[in-house]
């Protein structure tokens, strides 16, 4: 496995975790971050995963890819969201 690819999984979802944080409903923290700079650096994240994704597959392959991972992330964060909710209160 290419080393980009890996760095460009773990920035994409780098970056989802960071609009995920900065949503007013998450579950991870007991504020969420700054709309403004959460949202920017996210998306940061989400093109440097692209890029680097880039290096290692041809550009639709690479789309398909960061998109997949973006869902699959956005499906797993409100249920470790959830987790933590019920560890805390424990």
């Amino acid at each position: 496995m290419n080393h980009s690819f890996l760095i460009g999984l773990g920035l994409a979802a780098s970056g989802c975790a960071c609009l995920y944080l900065s949503a007013s409903r998450q579950n991870w923290l007991a504020r969420p971050w700054p709309a403004g700079v959460s949202r920017l650096v996210g998306t940061v994240l989400l093109v440097a995963g692209f890029v680097a994704l880039l290096q290692s597959q041809q550009s639709v392959a690479a789309a398909f890819t960061l998109l997949t991972v973006a869902m699959t992330v956005f499906m797993l964060v409100p249920y470790v969201g959830a987790w933590l909710s019920a560890r805390r209160r424990r």
